[in-house]
């Protein structure tokens, strides 16, 4: 079985633990050899000469060239005990082998010992992949390759399983795909608790997905495989490369607050585009000091370079792809997803039924608010407008004296107070 599963492609080695290795052993008898005077040097070179293959050239026969091998390998116990060790230069008698010793099989020095589940030895292996194979399709390759030996192996022989990788990956990913799910959810409720504002929201949930498939990407291109340093990598950086997305979408939902109550002036795109410059500079590289932080890392060599260096890779992969998608898709998604003003369609019942599902989600913001009264200026009113007007301001005043400067009729009574002054 090890030559066969050494065989298939990506694996490099091999490595069998417990069990017995067959041998063919001689058994020499120092007085048979004192006996036929031969040193046992001889019986040694005489072995090592018997097991081997010899060229002879070639035969050139019919106009057709031949080459000539002589195979010797040993087979059996037999061949090793009919091998001349010499012949006795009185006689021409060959003393063998077997005049000499004894020839029988026998085991190898063990070196492990191998136990499965308390119930005895066993012989196990273990299938040593290449140096930057993928790992998930080099195990299927190797379990194709055992479904295929086990119909050859003797009666009462079985292959177990006793550790599968690929089952360490499978559980990885779906830990990735939990970790990403968890996220998602809880982003999205903590912006909903907080801003009540589901295209707020919505964007996270969208960066988040795109940021890891993009991620991929480079990992795909530098030629690392998805294992369980690589995918950890990724699962670390999901934590830190949402926090510019929600800082963009906190600020740009303030701003729009603060140009609400101001009467709306001007266009709200610009709004969002002022809170992106403010916010999305110090997000970007925020995210690329969260990186820095990793290459240290890369310093590692032989096997903690072999063993940390997938993760660091991929968290920052992760974390320069979030900065850009930062400050590049999350304003895009800003202003797609924030609309200030209600729909206008026929039939108007449905156009209603639709803004009021959306003002319920929190996709409209706040209908406008017109700016504040102010009265004309004092140079503007007529002889009698302009007793009035002092009437009112007086009238004010003693509502700002009456109330204290909490209440809210008393602001709007200054702004009078400020207006009909100037």
């Amino acid at each position: 079985m090890r030559y066969a599963l050494q065989s298939v492609p990506g694996v490099a080695e091999v490595a069998p633990l417990g069990g017995f290795v067959r041998q063919y052993q001689v058994n020499i008898d120092p007085n048979k050899l004192l006996g036929y005077k031969i040193p046992i040097n001889m019986v040694v070179d005489a072995i090592g000469k018997s097991n081997n293959d010899v060229g002879a050239r070639l035969v050139d026969m019919a106009g057709r060239e031949y080459m000539v091998r002589g195979r010797g390998y040993i087979k059996s116990l037999d061949d090793i005990g009919n091998i001349v060790v010499m012949s006795n230069p009185q006689t021409g008698t060959p003393v063998l082998v077997k005049n000499v010793a004894t020839v029988t099989f026998g085991p190898d020095m063990r070196r492990g010992v191998g136990e499965l589940d308390g119930q005895g030895e066993a012989v196990g292996g273990v299938v040593i992949m290449r140096f930057g194979e993928d790992a998930q399709k080099v195990i299927e390759r190797v379990k194709q390759r055992i479904t295929d030996i086990e119909p050859t192996l003797p009666k009462g022989l079985k292959i177990v399983n006793t550790y599968d990788r690929s089952d360490l990956i499978d559980r990885s990913v779906d830990n990735l795909k939990h970790t990403l799910i968890e996220e998602l959810v809880i982003v999205s409720l903590v912006i909903m608790i907080f801003l009540w504002h589901f295209p707020s929201a919505f964007i996270p949930i969208i960066t988040i997905p795109i940021t890891v498939i993009l991620a991929f990407i480079p990992i795909q291109m530098s030629g690392m495989s998805a294992n369980i340093m690589s995918l950890g990598g990724i699962a670390i950086a999901i934590g830190a490369m949402i926090d510019a997305a929600v800082v963009v979408v906190e600020q740009t939902h303030k701003k729009l607050e603060h140009w609400n109550a101001e009467g709306r002036p001007g266009d709200y795109h610009q709004v969002v585009i002022s809170a992106v410059k403010e916010v999305g500079g110090a997000s970007f590289f925020a995210l690329l000091v969260i990186a820095v932080a990793f290459l240290p890392v890369f310093t590692l060599e032989a096997q903690e370079g072999r063993l940390f260096k997938p993760l660091a890779f991929t968290k920052t992969f992760a974390m320069a792809i979030a900065g850009v998608l930062a400050i590049t898709l999350d304003p895009a998604m800003r202003l797609l997803f924030t609309r200030m003003d209600k729909f206008k369609f026929r039939p108007r019942w449905l156009a209603a039924i639709v803004n009021s599902v959306l003002q319920c989600a929190g996709w409209h913001d706040p209908q406008r608010r017109q700016p504040p009264h102010q009265p004309p200026p004092d140079e503007a009113l007529p002889p009698s407008g302009r007793v009035r007007a002092r009437t009112q301001v007086e009238d004010d005043c003693r509502r700002c004296h009456r109330y204290g400067a909490d209440d809210p009729g008393v602001l709007q009574a200054r702004l009078g107070v400020h207006a009909a002054a100037r």
